[in-house]
């Protein structure tokens, strides 16, 4: 169990130490993957961006994905109880929180440069892993020399699935009778979009020290 995203981030951060001296960049998964990449970011370091991926829910149980979307790009997995209409209209929902998120969270500053770089992707944790893995599929075609993925807890056929993908899985906890991620955290609560440019901008302030 894990006090809330900060601690995990602190716990995620020293098992990353290893890639200290890599040329690196930190993406978080928007909202909750933000405090944790924050602190490893600070930790190694790198610059921190937001990645704009976000689920697409089950009908059913939008908790769980079926698949995810960047501005630009989507993948779902079929579903026979899922119809092509829900899914261009959760596009749509989706696409517009995105949006909203890239206007709130961006300022003029240019994306940096992934060519050749180690890329730390880090969220709160993956239930199914569809959304890490859309975010992999956007990173990987910016050519970056590594990607790594940084969550502290995880189900295991998410980080089976993921581990396909990706170069490195680093996960703390993978419980076998996995039942969501906020079951492992003491406080998970829904990080703010106040918060989420807290830590930006304490970031920046970092950045301008060094």
């Amino acid at each position: 169990m894990f006090k809330d995203r900060i601690e995990a981030g602190n716990l995620l951060a020293a098992q990353l130490s290893a890639y200290k001296s890599d040329q690196g960049l930190v993406f978080a998964i928007p909202k909750g993957g933000v405090p944790l990449a924050y602190v490893v970011a600070k930790e190694l370091g790198f610059p921190m961006e937001i990645v704009f991926t976000k689920k697409i829910g089950h009908p059913n149980n939008k908790e769980y994905a079926i698949g995810a979307a960047s501005l630009n790009d989507y993948f779902v997995i079929p579903h026979y109880d899922v119809s092509e209409e829900y899914i261009q209209e959760e596009l749509k929902v989706v696409r517009e929180k995105l949006r909203h998120m890239q206007d709130k969270f961006i300022d003029d500053h240019k994306p940096e440069s992934l060519n050749g770089k180690t890329v730390i992707i880090v969220d709160d944790g993956m239930a199914t892993g569809n959304t890490v893995i859309s975010t992999i599929n956007l990173i990987k075609k910016k050519n970056p020399a590594k990607i790594i993925i940084a969550v502290p807890v995880a189900s295991q056929s998410a980080v089976q699935m993921v581990s396909k993908e990706a170069d490195e899985v680093i996960v703390l906890k993978t419980p076998p009778d996995f039942s969501g991620v906020g079951v492992y955290y003491e406080n998970f609560n829904d990080v703010t979009e106040q918060e989420v440019l807290l830590y930006l901008e304490k970031l920046r302030e970092l950045k301008m020290l060094h």
